[in-house]
């Protein structure tokens, strides 16, 4: 799939990026010389994030695809150089080189973007042989979801000590990034631009907010015994399930269409009474029904699953909050109105 597109939520730039790069080059260097420069430059920047085209994508752009592709996987594609010879065949030499340009900064403004496609256990195995300090750059800069799931992989003996490194981490160089980024990649070709963005609490407490308990029990006792002012920062930013019961009801429906049932289920089992109203004041009135009868026939659980399900379920909210169908507060004492 490609690294940014959901086959079922693509929007018009994307199908129309999709759709030329499946057409081909000549046939998208006609439609090119039709369009003002604004449109190239929008939809070469989509273009350029798609690294294969799979059918679930061309079901959604092309009503034949399936008689046409029927079976195959994916088609692979060359995005950067399908858009440079489309591009420069299309527009005068100061033109072209103006979108190209442009498309690179673009590009490089999100750092260790292709991340998303890696493995994260192969990841993780790569990174935990750097230094501690280049392990918080790169996980400072890495999607918040997939350091994350970096940090639950690594040594326990390592978790505190990153996890200091990335809440004091500076800015760092825009080479020095692209540098990583780039060496990491190329490491990792078989399994899968930058900017100069620093580290800091709040991208240690969007890190946090992903790990499982134990460690974010092991990241907190750590920070606890180094710096206890800033445990206490970090634990103000942090956005925990029960802060749920502060998001508007618009917000708390759209999170609940993310969750499966049994997540839920599980996710209310030591949910406080405010919790629970506010899940049910949310719910169609047969789905709280038959959310009421699972509580009730639910045995005894595992205090683990309960907080892995409550963590999907922030995990949910995040996820809106970050393509902006909803607004969160960052907790208690900072809830937007």
């Amino acid at each position: 799939m490609s690294k940014a597109f959901d086959p079922e939520n693509l929007d018009g730039c994307q199908k129309a990026a999709v759709f030329l790069m499946y057409m081909g080059e000549e046939y998208t260097t006609q439609v090119f010389s039709r369009m003002k420069e604004q449109e190239i430059g929008e939809i070469a920047f989509e273009m350029s994030k798609v690294d294969q085209i799979t059918p679930d994508m061309l079901k959604t752009v092309c009503a034949d695809f399936n008689v046409i592709y029927e079976g195959e996987p994916k088609m692979i594609v060359e995005g950067d150089s399908f858009i440079k010879n489309v591009v420069t065949k299309t527009l005068k030499d100061k033109e072209a080189k103006a979108i190209l340009d442009d498309l690179e900064k673009k590009k490089q403004a999100k750092p260790f973007i292709w991340s998303r496609n890696v493995n994260t256990g192969t990841l993780s195995t790569y990174i935990e042989g750097e230094h501690p300090q280049t392990i918080a750059m790169i996980l400072a800069h890495m999607p918040a979801e997939i350091s994350s799931e970096i940090m639950m992989n690594l040594p326990d003996e390592l978790k505190g000590d990153i996890s200091m490194r990335i809440a004091r981490l500076g800015q760092i160089s825009e080479d020095v990034v692209r540098d990583v980024d780039k060496a990491l990649k190329y490491e990792l070709s078989g399994a899968v631009g930058p900017g100069g963005k620093a580290g800091g609490l709040e991208v240690l407490v969007d890190i946090i907010n992903g790990v499982d308990k134990s460690t974010e029990d092991a990241v907190m006792e750590y920070v606890e015994e180094d710096d206890a002012e800033m445990a206490n920062e970090i634990r103000k930013l942090m956005f925990v399930f029960e802060d749920l019961t502060n998001v508007d009801d618009t917000a708390m429906r759209e999170i609940l269409k993310k969750v499966e049932g049994q997540q839920l289920t599980y996710a209310l089992k030591t949910a406080t009474e405010d919790m629970k109203s506010k899940i049910f004041a949310n719910l169609s009135q047969r789905a709280g029904e038959m959310l009421k009868d699972d509580l009730d026939a639910m045995g005894p659980v595992r205090l683990a699953e309960v907080e892995e399900a409550q963590q999907a379920v922030v995990r949910a909210a995040k996820e809106l909050e970050a393509d902006g169908t909803i607004t969160l507060g960052k907790g208690k004492d900072d809830v937007l109105v």
